[in-house]
């Protein structure tokens, strides 16, 4: 049976530097939208394979990828509400994820103005996660941070059928039924229906469900070309439960649960649907590779928020991206030339907001409401159209200038543009607790032209260890949301585009018994785009003068005897603000809030034919609270997740405890000082929970 180029490991860029491996290394695609080996990117990049997905049994993207070294990583109920920090990008985040590219087969999750949900992400169709670390990636559209790319489970691949059913503490629920099937041997098709819920209820209002399927169809044609194509939906249902003051903190601490808080939006959520469809083609001319790829999805949401909610039915997003990779010869040896166009529209069509309906007032001349009893819409708010509209090129050369030296220069160029349009009725004031006339009529247009270059070299010192060098910058544009909360606090809605320029240095090794990663960066940051938090805990943005961001990754994993290995994932953070001051405060020479001063996680694996064990433990090191740098928060120290499984035929049972020894931590606080002496809010780590399931595969 024909597999085409789709199913083959081009082996151009490893023949490059003339040597052989040991072993095959994990496959990367983000460094140049074609396939190659981590070893060979002159960068720190971190692959999760579907062998790690499946062991530790992962509910969210976060389970995936939560110990890579310089990737920050919480959720508050095991749902898709993942905060998501790499290298310090995506710190400004209030909800969701920005300044990161994620994406998914190759079609951006994330916004053009660099906002990320992750709702539409099914965890059970994953095939691999990988994460690319600060700027250089040609994938990076609007991105400084990097690119979290995932890999959905190929329709060709017909070995791994399954149903899988699990159970665990909390009601929750999590089930699959996946198969590709071949047609013929030219034509497949592939169905995956997937089902997850959890009460989660040692919180209030933290329920959680999304029910989503996919239908794949792929195509192989004489030539070796292959096509490409998948519809899929998905309805997700969120619960966004409050932070936590001290006193409740203390109380969860004590108990393992939460009682209402006593702030006063209790009812917040996400509730959206999906319909998504996208078609790739590939194919080979000569030396030439074309890989166009096109894409269309309609999503709406309920999103009761912080004062109003609201209620977006209709938005789309269309793109295509048109790569090309040209093999050639350079200096007499092989290289390969990268380019391609891409552009994409995201459209948001008669957006609306609302009051809260049902609320408890403070009576008297200042009426305030302290809290909200139900979720439902009230009086008319504001309605918005918007769109957001980026468009570019990106260009990367591979050539070995000498026998045992790989040389990439590249760079992408983006155009982003975003036109709002809309009138507001009535506006939530946060300074008298309630809702007030609004400012009418009102229109935002910005628009912002977007570098990103890169030179990185790798050398092979031996045939197993590569020593790497790299400069690499990219822009990154404020969102349209962050204008827009600028323009409801009476802050000026000008925010310049920041720039980051990571210089990086490390070393990889890969052979038979161990591979190791070490990265040394330094990231300097100019006009960083800063979250601010008011006394009212209202959220405003501005633009830091200059941030450098200094750090060393690690990691290593040793293959004891043909069934153990052990291994160990560390990072040291040094992030501070050079020149920042807002508001006449001067927080020059600070750290910057909620980064540690450390992270590591610690891990033994067993595999032995049927059985198979995982032990680990995440740590995460003290930070600061806020960026006056009063108060530090301790972190936590090894929080204990256990795999164990045991497979036989057809059939595999598996049972999984997340924080085995119960911690009772916060994965964040905010500290703010304002009228009546300082705040904390904290955000609670989930307890320990537990899950069995089942697995049969045909």
């Amino acid at each position: 049976m024909k597999k085409g180029l789709l199913l083959s490991i081009p082996a151009a860029l490893t023949t490059l530097m003339g040597a052989d491996t040991y072993s095959l290394d994990a496959v990367s695609v983000t460094a140049t939208k074609f396939e190659r080996e981590t070893k060979e990117v002159p960068q720190s990049v971190a692959v999760v394979d579907n062998e790690e997905i499946e062991e530790r049994n992962v509910l969210n993207v976060k389970d995936a990828i939560e110990t890579i070294p310089g990737v920050i990583t919480m959720s508050k109920n095991n749902g898709y509400d993942s905060r998501l920090i790499i290298r310090g990008a995506g710190l400004k985040a209030r909800y969701g994820i920005r300044e990161i590219m994620v994406m998914r087969d190759g079609v951006p999750m994330t916004d053009p103005d660099s906002f990320t949900r992750m709702d539409f992400i099914d965890v059970d169709d994953m095939e691999s996660v990988e994460v690319f670390k600060g700027p250089g990636s040609i994938y990076a559209a609007n991105a400084s941070g990097g690119v979290v790319f995932i890999k959905s489970k190929s329709v060709f691949d017909t070995d791994n059928n399954r149903v899988k059913i699990g159970y665990g503490t909390y009601d929750t629920l999590n089930a699959n039924v996946k198969g590709s099937f071949a047609i013929d041997e030219s034509n497949y098709v592939g169905v995956s229906v997937s089902r997850r819920q959890s009460s989660n209820n040692w919180r209030d209002w933290n329920e959680f469900d999304t029910t989503q399927a996919s239908l794949k169809y792929g195509h192989l044609f004489e030539d070796d070309a292959s096509l490409q194509m998948e519809f899929a939906y998905t309805e997700a249902n969120l619960q966004l439960p409050q932070s936590l003051s001290a006193d409740e903190f203390a109380a969860f601490k004590e108990t393992g649960e939460t009682t209402n808080t006593n702030g006063a939006w209790q009812q917040s959520g996400r509730y959206s649907d999906t319909y998504f469809f996208n078609v790739q083609y590939e194919k080979s001319f000569g030396d030439l590779t074309f890989k166009p790829q096109a894409y269309f999805t309609k999503w709406g949401h309920y999103h009761p928020v912080t004062g109003l909610i609201n209620d977006a039915p209709d938005n789309y997003v269309v793109g295509t991206d048109l790569a090309f990779d040209a093999k050639h010869t350079l200096f007499n040896r092989d290289a390969s030339l990268v380019f391609g166009l891409t552009a994409r529209s995201d459209i948001r069509d008669n957006s609306k907001k609302y009051t809260y309906r049902d609320t408890i007032d403070v009576p008297g001349p200042s009426t305030r409401i302290i809290k909200v009893t139900s979720d439902a819409k009230g009086d008319l708010a504001g309605v918005e159209d918007g769109t957001s509209t980026l468009y570019g090129f990106y260009v990367q050369e591979t050539f070995a200038p000498a026998e045992r030296l790989l040389v990439d220069v590249g760079l992408r160029y983006d155009h982003l543009s975003f036109d709002i349009d809309g009138t507001e009725y009535l506006a939530y004031d946060y300074a008298d607790g309630n809702y007030t006339t609004g400012e009418g009529d009102y229109s935002v247009t910005e628009s912002y032209d977007l570098l990103s270059p890169k030179v990185g070299a790798t050398f092979a010192l031996t045939e197993t260890l590569n020593v790497y060098g790299l400069i690499a910058a990219a822009n990154q544009a404020p969102t349209d949301s962050e204008v827009r909360a600028n323009l409801t606090y009476g802050s000026s809605p000008s925010l310049k585009a920041s720039l980051s320029v990571n210089y990086e240095i490390g070393m990889k090794q890969r052979s038979r018994d161990w591979s190791m990663d070490l990265s040394l960066y330094y990231n300097a940051v100019r006009d960083e785009i800063v979250a601010v938090k008011g006394a009212d805990n209202t959220t405003y943005y501005t633009n830091a003068g200059k941030t450098k961001r200094i750090g060393a990754e690690l990691s290593l994993d040793y293959l004891v005897n043909d069934v153990v290995d052990v291994g160990a994932n560390g990072a040291w953070f040094d992030y501070s603000y050079s020149d920042y001051v807002d508001g006449g405060v001067d927080y020059s020479g600070n750290r910057q809030r909620y980064i540690p001063d450390y992270q590591y996680s610690l891990f033994a694996g067993y595999h032995d034919g049927s059985l198979s064990a995982r032990i680990e433990g995440i740590s995460y090191g003290p930070f600061y609270m806020d960026d006056l740098n009063t108060e530090k928060y301790d972190g936590f120290t090894l929080v204990t997740n256990l795999s164990l499984a045991y497979t036989s035929g057809h059939h595999r049972y598996q049972f999984n405890v997340n924080n085995l020894f119960d911690q009772r931590y916060a994965t964040e606080v905010d500290k703010t000082t304002g009228y009546g002496g300082p705040k904390y809010y904290y955000t609670p780590g989930m307890p320990q929970f537990a899950m069995l399931t089942y697995t049969y595969t045909f």
